[in-house]
């Protein structure tokens, strides 16, 4: 029997004393969910849990995630790990091969396809024999879009009988930054591009974490266009590349519940006219993960500037018989550390509590959690998601 319900990994980083101090603050440390923090350094760790005011009733554990023994030492502990250290192609190997290994449960906010696709090949296997359920992309990337397309697709279902083989998912706002973490992956994957051209052809593949299926051809989305399907000007949207990847994914661990046929494209709407254009191709020509635009990894916004931010996406299907269905998905904080230390709590929770039917096996979020996960979010973590026409 496991000690823990969920382990929080990297606690004493940016983002997981956002993880840590949200579970505190929701779940707090003597009720059902039994949780501790753990990371390299015991004072660390010490002082995150002062800094949190959790007193005594928080277990602290220490553990290096370059250390095969140790990582070990952790699994076997808990349910579920929840680790927010990476880039994970740098310190993520060891936790999914021992997490595959001895049946423990496994979220994380990656957006590494070509490192996702390589535990994938290596590990899926044992997972599938553990039971252990390992559950890339559970923050910003790529949950609102991942179930976005579940709950259109659900409702699709309901109204035509069918589901959409045609469906645009379009940013209409967003306001915060992308994490420090996802800048410093961002990096490393380039970095790995450069030594090894099989990199490069996964990140040009929609159908990257889809081994063994090729779908149609997809949208590029690599240029500003005029979208005729809402009748304004979109623009390339950077996590498109990796959620575009993870959604064909869901769809084909779902059986194909969306097609085989399933085509889907992420971008960002600008607006109309001559100013909706000139948006367009300015937000084209920018890369909001260069050095100067992102904090470093252990950094981020205040209090205030993560509580002012939001999201809101909206996500268009398109049905055989032309008929379309739309669905709005918003988050309450900014996306890349208030909303993301959220969604990544409660996928933890989730796995753990509500979806324990879930067999084995290397997943993204819809597949693995689906509508639970929606309920959960919607009613803890100041997502919506509804159908609005």
């Amino acid at each position: 029997m496991a000690e823990f319900d969920v382990i929080v990994y990297g606690a004493t980083g940016y983002t997981g004393k956002l993880v840590a101090e949200y579970m505190l603050k929701t779940y707090g440390t003597s009720g059902d969910i039994k949780w501790a923090i753990a990371g390299r350094n015991l004072q660390k760790l010490e002082q995150t849990r002062d800094d949190l005011g959790a007193g005594d009733g928080l277990n602290l554990i220490v553990a290096d995630a370059a250390d095969k023994a140790s990582v070990e030492a952790l699994v076997s502990r808990t349910k579920c790990v929840l680790t927010t250290v990476g880039p994970y192609q740098l310190y993520g190997n060891e936790l999914v091969a021992a997490c595959a290994e001895h049946g423990t449960d496994y979220v994380d906010l990656c957006g590494e396809p070509a490192w996702m696709r390589k535990m994938v090949d290596a590990h899926e296997a044992a997972a599938k024999s553990s039971g252990a359920r390992i559950v890339f992309s559970c923050g910003f990337d790529s949950i609102p879009f991942d179930l976005g397309v579940l709950f259109l697709q659900n409702a699709a279902q309901q109204k035509f009988g069918a589901p959409c083989p045609r469906v645009r998912g379009r940013v209409r706002a967003m306001k915060g930054t992308f994490s420090g973490g996802t800048a410093a992956s961002f990096k490393a994957t380039m970095a790995s591009a450069m030594q090894d051209p099989e990199v490069i052809n996964l990140l040009r593949s929609p159908f990257a974490l889809t081994p063994g299926f090729e779908g149609p051809e997809q949208p590029h989305g690599m240029a500003p266009e005029f979208d005729d399907a809402i009748q304004m000007w979109v623009a390339p949207f950077i996590m498109a590349s990796i959620n575009t990847k993870n959604i064909h994914r869901s769809n084909a661990l779902l059986g194909h519940q969306y097609g085989t046929d399933f085509v889907y494209d992420e971008m960002m709407i600008t607006g109309t006219g001559d100013e909706g254009e000139a948006i367009a191709k300015a937000v084209a020509s920018d890369n909001p993960l260069s050095d100067d635009k992102t904090p470093e990894p252990g950094e981020g916004p205040s209090r205030e500037e993560r509580e002012a931010g939001h999201y809101d996406l909206l996500f268009l299907g398109q049905a055989p018989s032309g008929e379309t269905i739309s669905v709005g998905v918003t988050g309450d904080r900014d996306p890349g550390y208030g909303s993301t230390s959220k969604m990544i709590t409660e996928s933890a929770i989730c796995l753990v509590k509500d979806v324990v039917d879930t067999p084995g096996g290397i997943y993204t979020p819809a597949p693995a959690m689906g509508e639970a996960l929606v309920r959960r979010l919607a009613a803890n973590a100041g997502l919506t998601f509804e159908v609005e026409g």
